[in-house]
């Protein structure tokens, strides 16, 4: 259990790496996920497009959900949203700035399964293969087809089992076509997403640095609150629950040594220090008070630190200048008794 401990501990203190882990993870589970998954289009003129349509987007929103779902400030970010605001303002651009960063995180693995599907071309040809030019590509001039029986024939392009159209189109020539546009398509995403991702990287810095600087480290401050929050709460309940055991062994002994007259045990070193760590907080009631007020009324986020002048004129800024005061003389004057 101790091994297990440390390796959830590991992981908490390097949040960040082990989402981007988890990310891409979940990125490689895509693409083994479409390799894995039987592809069978219905080859109906009325269901082909909605099948294709519905393996290429469908699975993306699942995979973007479920990056939302593994990331552990979702709960946090939704709990600073929706809380009260008490002595604490709540800043926008700290819930925007932990908002995107969890959607640009949960938006990897949807981008590689969308990239697979449209360069594999499966999903497209299902989808869109009614729609082949036959005046371009076959021979339009087929007699003895209506413009359904036309449709159901294409329907049949991604089959090539059940394909009878060979003299309206080529089946090699209409598939071929679709996969062309399908890849093209997938390409033409992956540079898109690309160009996106050097944007985000390579030009946010350059715009409200200051800005940027400020929504990162408050939202830093926020996960870190909520971890010692956590931790101070578990370590008090720890202390509680040892305080109520030891009361309840020794109310046990006292009934003992007046039932069988023995001499009483002396209390355990480790109990003051349990009763130490309660913080005056003994009874249920209380500390369910303390946790409704910390929901609803945090404390403000000003420590009253003092403002010393410093090289640099920070901390002084906005106030007038300070001059040093002119050193002290002392004189010492001697008596003679002569």
């Amino acid at each position: 259990m101790d091994k297990f401990r440390m390796i959830f501990q590991f992981f908490q203190s390097n949040q960040e790496s082990f989402m981007n882990g988890i990310c891409g993870i979940m990125a490689l589970a895509s693409t083994q996920m479409y390799s894995a998954f039987d592809f069978n289009c219905p080859c109906l003129p009325h269901y082909n497009l909605a099948y294709g349509l519905g393996i290429l987007l469908v699975p993306p929103f699942i995979l973007f959900l479920l990056g939302f779902v593994l990331n552990n400030n979702i709960s946090m970010l939704a709990e600073e949203w929706r809380r009260p605001q008490g002595q604490r303002g709540k800043d926008p651009s700290v819930l925007r700035y932990m908002f995107c960063s969890m959607a640009q995180r949960a938006m990897i693995a949807p981008a590689v399964w969308l990239s697979v599907t449209l360069l594999d071309g499966k999903c497209i040809t299902c989808a869109f293969c009614t729609s082949v030019p036959v005046e371009t590509l076959g021979n339009a001039s087929h007699p003895g087809l209506s413009q359904g029986e036309i449709q159901r024939v294409l329907a049949r392009i991604p089959c090539k089992e059940i394909y009878n159209g060979q003299q309206l189109i080529a089946n090699e020539v209409a598939i071929r076509y679709l996969r062309c546009i399908s890849q093209a398509l997938g390409w033409c995403f992956v540079l898109l997403m690309t160009t996106l991702a050097f944007l985000v990287r390579s030009l946010r810095p350059c715009f409200s640095q200051a800005a940027f600087l400020k929504s990162r480290y408050w939202s830093h401050y926020i996960d870190i609150e909520r971890k010692l929050f956590d931790e101070t709460c578990a370590e008090h309940a720890r202390s509680f629950a040892k305080v109520c055991i030891q009361q309840f062994f020794e109310g046990m002994s006292t009934d003992l040594v007046a039932a069988h007259c023995h001499l009483p045990r002396k209390a355990p070193a480790d109990a003051g220090e349990a009763a130490e760590k309660l913080l005056g907080i003994t009874d249920q009631g209380t500390m369910n008070m303390a946790l409704k007020s910390w929901h609803r009324c945090k404390p403000p986020l000003n420590l009253h630190p003092p403002a010393f002048p410093t090289g640099n004129g920070w901390a002084g800024e906005g106030q007038p200048p300070t001059h040093p005061s002119a050193p002290r003389r002392e004189t010492a004057a001697y008596y003679s008794w002569v």
